[in-house]
């Protein structure tokens, strides 16, 4: 009886504390506050998965962390509701603090989780390895409206919202390229960065998918923000 008495004032407390937090009562440095917006320019910690999920179906949530984010977006048009891979709250990514081979359409949480890739995980491992900066990202894509694997039958993919990216490859400020196809299966620095972008990114974004993962993967990394965890 003693235990249930003691876990129920411990519950009490952690409730009333989080209210507090919530109503602002209680000071909390807004990176480990759950409801303060994400704030891209500070270090990812445990909350910041949960802070993207936020910006899903929130756009002015949304527009407010872009205000951090270095990123040049426009707002997209919804599709109508019946289409077949329907697109609701898009933006369309034109610019980042990178360069990018084209510009891509993308759902708020993978724009946003890309330009936490590029300042926290991307940079620094080209910093690390080469002692430089990537000038440009060279990607596949994000909107494909297909299943996975573009099988006949079966779920869709997240490609279907906008809520994937295909990174192929980058170009350092000296202007050399790396290439996930050609130089995935090396030894050297181009290899090893690789690595280290491949594990970055995991910290940024809910699934990813490198040349380790299967054949179909062989020439990118596929970088999403579904619902499951996955880094391989």
């Amino acid at each position: 009886m003693r235990f249930f008495n003691v876990m129920g004032v411990l519950m009490l407390l952690v409730g009333a504390a989080a209210f507090g937090v919530w109503r602002g009562w209680v000071p909390l440095a807004a990176q480990w506050n759950p409801w303060a917006p994400l704030d891209v320019r500070a270090s990812p910690n445990l909350l910041t998965r949960y802070k993207l999920g936020r910006l899903q179906d929130d756009p002015a949530l949304c527009d407010q962390v872009l205000e951090t984010a270095g990123l040049r977006v426009s707002r997209q048009a919804d599709t109508p509701a019946d289409a077949a891979c329907p697109l609701r709250n898009m933006l369309r990514v034109q610019a980042a603090d990178v360069g990018l081979s084209s510009s891509f359409l993308a759902s708020c949480p993978l724009a946003v989780a890309f330009a936490l890739f590029e300042r926290h995980s991307l940079q620094p491992a080209a910093q690390a390895v080469f002692g430089q900066a990537v000038t440009r990202v060279d990607h596949l894509g994000s909107f494909a409206c297909r299943n996975v694997y573009n099988r006949a039958e079966g779920s869709l993919s997240q490609h279907a919202s906008a809520n994937a990216l295909d990174i192929a490859g980058f170009r350092l400020a000296d202007g050399r390229s790396i290439s996930v196809l050609k130089d995935w299966p090396g030894e050297g620095d181009k290899a090893r960065f690789l690595r280290q972008v491949r594990d970055g990114a995991c910290d940024d974004f809910n699934v990813v998918l490198s040349p380790d993962y299967n054949a179909a993967h062989r020439n990118h990394f596929h970088l999403d923000m579904g619902r499951w965890w996955v880094c391989r």
